[in-house]
């Protein structure tokens, strides 16, 4: 395997943080643009001049969408992991159960071998096996596995998948996906009530026509239209700027840190041969998982539409680049 073409640790934590912070002003910009039209062609004001100057106006629909929007990316930061833990159901591990004693361990291992503080582990009651990583950074991290994980796993595999999740979490791929997926959650939310306003109280008396105003205001009424009906559409794909290299890198950082890249392989031929979707896990938290917890084709495939509608590499290359690795290390051992 070719780790060189990958960034380095700490490249991918620098790259992390901005693509954070790019995505965050993102969705906020995606929420001013939404109030900016409310604003525009609902209310019949145009609060910064810049199509009816004698229009303007206080700019009520954009500051509360811009409002809304920093509250939502505030929280997202802050409350997210939570919120992605509480709607998967999942608990924290009963740590003086045997039944998960294997599991305390072996996070207590790779805690040790990561030199990373101890994240806070908890189960996922659903028979499919998946697991995930969140949380704002390594010390507000949380590490997820589905009790099917438990029950189809060895100590071997297990132990690669919780190493490919401290991966996540040593990369602050987390802090990422965390956001993404509460923003992509508050997308819904605004949407659904815009579509409501517009389409039960759209006929206000002080809505603007936008065939009087040119073609730009046409096109800015169409665009902005779009953007509402569409928005958990543009949602989606703002998810999916969630790169799948993080996968390869989370898949090559935790096979150095177990120094045992067929136990990785193998857990995902395992995970990926079930035939049950992990419906405890929502499909706005799907990007957070080792694997497609919904099984959806697109992740089978590459190429650019792929990467931008997918959340996950395919599970074969995957497969043939740690075998590739296994090859290098056992080469390395060799001389």
């Amino acid at each position: 395997m070719d780790i060189a073409k990958f960034p380095n640790i700490y490249e991918q934590q620098k790259r992390n943080r901005r693509q954070t912070v790019i995505i965050m002003a993102a969705f906020v910009f995606f929420f001013g643009f939404l109030g900016y039209g409310f604003d525009l062609f609902m209310l019949g004001v145009d609060p910064f001049g810049l199509l009816y100057p004698e229009a303007s106006g206080f700019p009520l629909g954009t500051v509360l969408a811009l409002l809304a929007g920093a509250i939502f990316a505030s929280w997202g930061l802050l409350g997210g992991a939570k919120a992605v833990l509480g709607s998967a159901r999942a608990f924290p591990v009963p740590e003086d159960d045997p039944k998960y004693r294997t599991l305390v361990n072996i996070v207590d291992e790779m805690t040790i071998a990561s030199g990373l503080p101890r994240p806070n582990i908890f189960i996922v009651p659903d028979p499919d096996p998946n697991a995930f990583a969140t949380g704002k950074d390594p010390q507000n991290s949380y590490i997820a596995v589905t009790e099917g994980l438990l029950e189809r796993l060895n100590r071997e595999e297990l132990q690669a998948v919780i190493a490919h999740e401290m991966s996540h979490v040593k990369n602050y791929d987390i802090r990422t996906m965390t956001i993404v997926a509460a923003l992509v959650g508050a997308i819904f939310l605004l949407s659904d009530a815009s579509r409501r306003v517009m389409w039960f109280g759209g006929g206000g008396r002080g809505r603007r026509d936008s065939k009087g105003g040119g073609p730009v205001v046409a096109v800015l009424f169409l665009v902005w239209l779009i953007a509402m009906i569409f928005a958990p559409l543009v949602s989606q794909i703002l998810a999916m700027a969630v790169s799948r290299k993080r996968e390869y890198l989370a898949d090559a950082s935790g096979a150095e840190l177990t120094r045992n890249p067929l136990a990785l392989a193998s857990a995902l031929e395992k995970i990926e041969s079930s035939s049950e979707p992990t419906r405890a896990i929502k499909r706005g938290s799907a990007h957070l998982c080792i694997i497609d917890p919904l099984g959806r084709k697109m992740n089978a495939r590459e190429g650019a539409v792929a990467d931008l509608f997918g959340t996950h590499p395919p599970i074969q290359k995957r497969i043939m680049l740690l075998k590739g690795m296994a090859y290098a290390f056992e080469a390395q051992t060799a001389l």
